[in-house]
C-alpha cells in the first residue's frame, strides 16, 4: 500500500515505497482506502447531494453500524450489529454493491466484556489484497479470518489468549494487512515479562492465523486507542507508525516486531490515524491532556527519522523533533486528512479546522455541528464528505481559500464512522442502517483497479530466523509444531528452514521466574503427554549461528486441580505479608493474585495495592475448551455492610458470588446477560462454588447451572442457579474473577478443580 498523501506528489511517493502484491482483490481495502489516508485519486464524478429521498440514493441496509465499510470486486464488507439490549448481536455481512442484496453473513455474540450502551461495531474490516481474504475484530477481542465467500479460515479470541482488556466505550478499531501479516493491537495483560497491562501489537500469518511476532512499543497505558497502523520506509526496512494509549506515536518494525522509536504526544491515548506527509515528515493529532500545557488537544508535524536506527532501540524523539504544533485543534478520534497541503480535520466543538501543512497555522474553521465524536471526513472528486456525530454529512468544496458547502444531508442516525467510495458511489454508515450513494444512471459502473504485479520472494541472504508461532498455549496432551522463518536484512521471508534448526529449551537470562514447559522437543515438535503439569517457558531456535526464541504454555485442561500447596512463599507484600504467586500460565494473574497462608493452608488472594486492579478476570485454560466442571471453595473478606465479589469463569460466563448484594450471578457482559438468585452471604465463611455449562441436544441454546453451598456440608441435589440460553456460547477459557470495589475488601479462592463434564 502507499501513503501518497500530498497528491500532486501521488505518483513520485508512490513509486518511492515497497508495494505489496494485489491478485485477487482491488477497491477500498481498509477504512481509510487505496492510500491509507482517507484520500481517493480516482478520476470519477461523485454525487453533490446525499439525500435518502433524493435522485442519488441506490439502496440502503439496515444494520447499525459505528464504522466504514470497505468494498473490493463488486462487494461490499460492513461490520454491524442489530438488537437494543440481551439480544445484540454483531455481524460481518457482505452485500453486492450494485443492489445492496446479501451475499452472506456471520454474526457473533459479545462476551466477558464490559461494553456499555450498544458501543458495538466501532471498527471495519480489512481485506487483504492479495488473497481476497476478509478479516475483523470484534468489540469483544475476536480475530476472524474468512475468504470472500464466508468461509472461516481462522480465530483467535484476544481475551483469553493473550489477556486483551476491553472497555466500556467499546473501541475496536480496524486491522491492517500489511505483506504476509494481519496485525492488531490492545491493552493486554499477558503472562511473564507481558503480565503487565500495555498497549501491544500482535502480527498473525494471514493464511495460517499463527502468531508471527508481538510487542510492546510503548511505556505504561493510561487509555485504550483504536487508531490503525499507517506503513512507511525506514532505510530498507518497512515500518508503521500509530497513537497508542500510552499517548505515544510509535515506530514499529512491521515484519519483525521491533520498536523503533517513540514520541510523547499526549497525556493519554492517542486515537487518531497519523499522516504520512513525506518520508521525513509526519502529522498526528490528539484531544486529550498535553504534557507540556494545561488545555486539551494539539496538531503536530514531526520531522521523523529515515534512516533504521543502529543500537537500542526504540529511540525516544524528544520536542525538537516537532516542527509546528497547532492547539486549535481538538481532536478526540477524528483522523485528518492532507490535500494540496493542507491539513483538514473535525474538531470536538464540531468544527471543521483547515491549517496549512507548511506552517501549522490555521486557515479557516468551518461549525458544521454541535459537537463530533469518532467521524472522520474523506476527500474524493474534489470534494471533502465530512459525516458528524449528529447525523448530518457535510458536503463541501474546499478548492479555494474559505470552504463552500454543497449539501448538508441529514441521515437516519448518528455518523460515527468514516465515507467510503467505490466507483462512483459513496457509503456512509449509520447507527441505524448502511447507504450506498451515486448517480441511479451509472449504478452498474465499476472496473476494478489494475492489478499490480505479484511480490515476489526474496533471493537476499539469510541474516536472521523467525520462529512461528511466536507464542502458543496447549492443554496437556496437544502439541506444537514450529515453523522457522529465514529473512532477509529487510525481514523479508526468504525460505523455511524449520529442518534444519535445532530446538531447545531456553530460560532467559532475565526472566523473574525461571521456568520450563513440561513436554519433550523432536525436531521442531513440541510434544506433551496428558499427564503434562501446567507450565511456561520459552523455546531457542538456532540456524546456521543465527538464533530466535519463541514461548508458550500449558494450561488447564479436563483433570487440573490447584490448592496452592506447591506455591512458594517468601516474597513480601506492600502490607509485608508473606506471600507467593499463583501459577506463572495463568493469563496477567501475577500482578493480580497473591498466594498467601489463610486458615492454615495457602490459599489465593486478589491484591489490593493497585486499584486499577479492583476488578480482574485471568483464564488458566484454552479459548476453545467446552463441556467441562469448574469448582473451587470460594469466601470474601469484609463485614455485613461490605464485601466483595468473587466467581469463575465457565465457556464466557461469569458466575460469581456477589457479597455486597447477597446474589449468586450469571453474566456474560452485563447489558446482556445476567441473572441472578438471592444468596445469604456471610463474610468469612468458605463456600463451594461448582459451574458448568449444558448444550441442547438439538438448536444453539444450552444452560449455565451452578451450585452453592458452605464448605464442608453436604452437596445440595439441586442447582442453585439455573440461566437458559437461545444461543450459548459454544466454548471458552476457564478462569477466575474477583472485584473488590474500591479495593476494600479481598476475595480468596481455594481448591480449584476442572473436570469433564459427565
Amino acid at each position: 500500500m502507499n501513503f501518497a498523501v500530498r497528491l500532486g506528489a501521488v505518483a513520485a511517493f508512490t513509486l518511492a515505497l515497497h508495494l505489496p502484491s494485489v491478485s485477487a482483490a482491488s477497491g477500498w481495502l481498509n477504512w481509510r482506502g487505496p492510500n491509507q489516508n482517507g484520500v481517493s485519486s480516482a478520476k470519477v464524478k461523485l454525487p453533490d447531494k446525499l439525500e435518502l429521498t433524493g435522485p442519488n440514493h441506490r439502496w440502503s441496509y439496515q444494520v447499525k453500524g459505528a464504522g466504514t465499510p470497505v468494498i473490493a470486486d463488486g462487494r461490499v464488507y460492513a461490520f454491524g450489529f442489530y438488537g437494543q439490549t440481551t439480544d445484540v448481536e454483531e455481524t460481518l455481512i457482505c452485500l453486492d454493491v450494485k443492489t445492496g442484496r446479501k451475499l452472506w453473513e456471520h454474526r457473533f455474540r459479545d462476551y466477558l466484556s464490559d461494553t456499555t450502551y450498544n458501543r458495538y461495531a466501532i471498527g471495519a474490516p480489512v481485506i487483504d489484497a492479495e488473497t481476497g481474504n476478509v478479516y475483523l475484530e470484534s468489540t469483544c477481542g475476536e480475530l476472524f479470518a474468512w475468504n470472500r465467500d464466508g468461509k472461516l479460515l481462522w480465530k483467535h479470541s484476544m481475551q483469553e489468549e493473550f489477556g486483551r482488556l476491553t472497555f466500556p466505550n467499546g473501541r475496536t478499531g480496524a486491522l491492517v494487512v500489511e505483506e504476509d501479516l494481519v496485525i492488531t493491537d490492545g491493552i493486554t495483560a499477558n503472562w511473564g515479562t507481558d503480565g503487565p497491562a500495555s498497549n501491544r501489537f500482535y502480527a498473525f500469518d494471514k493464511k495460517t492465523g499463527e502468531l508471527v511476532w508481538y510487542s510492546t512499543p510503548g511505556i505504561q497505558p493510561i487509555d485504550s486507542t483504536f487508531a490503525t497502523p499507517v506503513y512507511g520506509n525506514v532505510g530498507n526496512q518497512r515500518v508503521f507508525y500509530q497513537g497508542t494509549g500510552c499517548g505515544n506515536v510509535v515506530c514499529v518494525n512491521a515484519r519483525t516486531g521491533e520498536p523503533v522509536w517513540r514520541f510523547r504526544l499526549s497525556g493519554s491515548g492517542v486515537n487518531a490515524d497519523v499522516i504520512l506527509a513525506a518520508p521525513d515528515k509526519l502529522i498526528a493529532v490528539h484531544g486529550k491532556e498535553n504534557i507540556d500545557a494545561t488545555h486539551h488537544g494539539r496538531l503536530v508535524e514531526l520531522k521523523i527519522p529515515t534512516e533504521y536506527p543502529a543500537g537500542q532501540k526504540p529511540v525516544v524523539l524528544g520536542k525538537e523533533a516537532e516542527i509546528w504544533r497547532n492547539d486549535d485543534f481538538v481532536s478526540f478520534s477524528s483522523s485528518p486528512l492532507l490535500v494540496d497541503n493542507r491539513v483538514y480535520c473535525t474538531i470536538a466543538t464540531g468544527s471543521l479546522v483547515c491549517a496549512d501543512a507548511t506552517t501549522g497555522k490555521t486557515l479557516w474553521s468551518e461549525k458544521l455541528g454541535p459537537d463530533q465524536l469518532h467521524a472522520s471526513p474523506a476527500y474524493a472528486d474534489g470534494k471533502l464528505y465530512v459525516p458528524m456525530h449528529d447525523g448530518t454529512v457535510h458536503v463541501l468544496n474546499v478548492a479555494g481559500d474559505k470552504p463552500r458547502v454543497l449539501s448538508v444531508n441529514k441521515l437516519d442516525g448518528l455518523c460515527l464512522g468514516a465515507p467510503s467510495f467505490y466507483g462512483d458511489a459513496v457509503f456512509i454508515f449509520t447507527k441505524e442502517s448502511l447507504h450506498c450513494f451515486g448517480p441511479k444512471a451509472s449504478a452498474a459502473s465499476i472496473e476494478p483497479s489494475p492489478l499490480m504485479p505479484a511480490r515476489k520472494p526474496s533471493t537476499a541472504p539469510i541474516t536472521q530466523i523467525q520462529v512461528v508461532p511466536a507464542e502458543f498455549a496447549i492443554i496437556p496432551g496437544e502439541s506444537v509444531t514450529f515453523t522457522v522463518w529465514g529473512l532477509d536484512a529487510s525481514g523479508r521471508r526468504v525460505k523455511k528452514v524449520s529442518e534444519e534448526t535445532k530446538f531447545e529449551k531456553f530460560i532467559p537470562p532475565t526472566a523473574l521466574v525461571k521456568s520450563e514447559v513440561d513436554g519433550t522437543i523432536e525436531g521442531n515438535v513440541l510434544k506433551t503427554t496428558k499427564a503434562a503439569k501446567i507450565s511456561a517457558g520459552a523455546f531457542k531456535a538456532t540456524w546456521n549461528n543465527l538464533s530466535a526464541t519463541a514461548r508458550g504454555r500449558v494450561v488447564a485442561g479436563p483433570g487440573y486441580k490447584e490448592n496452592f500447596d506447591a506455591m512458594p512463599l517468601g516474597q513480601k507484600s506492600p502490607t509485608g505479608e508473606e506471600v507467593g504467586f499463583p501459577p506463572l500460565p495463568w493469563l496477567g494473574a501475577r500482578v493480580k493474585w497473591h498466594v498467601l497462608e489463610k486458615d492454615g493452608t495457602k490459599v489465593a488472594a486478589n491484591r489490593l495495592d493497585v486499584i486499577l486492579f479492583q476488578r480482574t478476570m485471568n483464564f488458566i485454560g484454552k479459548g476453545d475448551e467446552k463441556n467441562y466442571t469448574l469448582e473451587a471453595d470460594v469466601m470474601t473478606d469484609g463485614t455485613r455492610r461490605i464485601m466483595s465479589t468473587v466467581g469463575l469463569v465457565n465457556q464466557r460466563y461469569v458466575i460469581a458470588l456477589t457479597g455486597n448484594s447477597r446474589i449468586l450471578e450469571v453474566t456474560s457482559n452485563h447489558e446482556r446477560v445476567k441473572e441472578s438468585v438471592p444468596f445469604d452471604v456471610q463474610p468469612n465463611v468458605w463456600y463451594h462454588l461448582k459451574t458448568r455449562v449444558d448444550h441442547d441436544k438439538n438448536g444453539p441454546g444450552g444452560v449455565v447451572r451452578a451450585k452453592l453451598w458452605e464448605r464442608g456440608k453436604p452437596e445440595p441435589a439441586q442447582w442453585t442457579i439455573e440461566v437458559k440460553q437461545k444461543q450459548i456460547h459454544e466454548e471458552g477459557a476457564p478462569g477466575v474473577f474477583a472485584f473488590s470495589p474500591q479495593s476494600q475488601k479481598r476475595v480468596f479462592i481455594d481448591n480449584l478443580s476442572l473436570t469433564a463434564n459427565e
